[in-house]
């Protein structure tokens, strides 16, 4: 499918974080909002493949930087949230996507060490990422947050219990954020996908598979794809969403109606 990028002009000059900017989703975002004249930091635990996304960016004329971190760990999200204040400016848009599916098992197999690490994987690391950037944006009493929920925290199914009770925990944490920082001119809001064909999915799905799950769940006949993520990440960091916070953006083919 063709991907052309919807301009938003009021998004020209501002500073963007991605956290999981090394994934197809959130380096797809990170090319928007270059496109669009931000100044982008691109964030993750694979230095490898952060600098990729920054050459590709920086190749067509984007205004990019790479700053490994961990999310889950407080020291390293304030040494982030430095090194983009340092070389870009303050920080405008905060997209917190760092997180990973283990893929499903039955409830008896799940280990404990297994829950943790996928509930401290996309919900902690979620907390500890707002946590760090929020008292700036308060401060200037501006910024757009954009958390990363999924279909699978809004709808039972056949995935992970952790991760579908993670992403359901950060609904409701993205929720009350939003309740908590609106008076002070901070927006929070949360994009919730469902089947997204990244090169690990195609990998994973072959093509007929994937055809069986688009003939079952979803209304518009075809998977999602990064770029779908990529478009609705735009509008909520623009003003045109200027009258949204804590509300959950499903980019789901129809699959979720609620």
């Amino acid at each position: 499918m063709t991907t052309s990028i919807p301009t938003f002009p009021d998004l020209a000059g501002k500073v963007a974080v991605i956290t999981g900017g090394s994934g197809e989703i959130g380096a797809q975002t990170a090319r928007f909002f270059a496109a669009n004249g931000m100044k982008v930091a691109v964030s993750g635990r694979d230095k490898d493949a952060l600098q990729a996304v920054v050459d590709e960016i920086r190749a067509e004329g984007g205004e990019v930087i790479g700053v490994p971190a961990d999310c889950l760990n407080s020291v390293e999200l304030d040494n982030l949230r430095e090194a983009v204040e340092r070389e870009l400016g303050p920080i405008d848009v905060l997209c917190a996507y760092a997180g990973g599916d283990p893929g499903p098992a039955p409830l008896h197999e799940v280990s404990e060490a297994d829950w943790r690490a996928t509930i401290d994987g996309n919900l902690t690391t979620t907390f500890l990422t707002l946590k760090a950037f929020l008292p700036g944006m308060i401060g200037r009493r501006t910024g757009s947050i954009i958390t990363m929920s999924s279909a699978a925290g809004r709808l039972p199914g056949w995935s992970a219990y952790g991760y579908a009770t993670a992403k359901a925990g950060i609904l409701m944490l993205t929720r009350r954020i939003a309740q908590d920082v609106g008076r002070f001119g901070v927006r929070v809001n949360a994009l919730a996908p469902s089947a997204i064909l990244t090169k690990k999915q195609a990998a994973k799905f072959p093509e007929a598979v994937r055809a069986k799950v688009v003939e079952d769940h979803f209304v518009i006949a075809r998977w999602g794809s990064p770029a779908d993520c990529a478009n609705a990440a735009l509008f909520l960091a623009s003003d045109a969403s200027s009258w949204m916070t804590g509300e959950t953006t499903d980019i789901a083919g129809g699959k979720v109606m609620i």
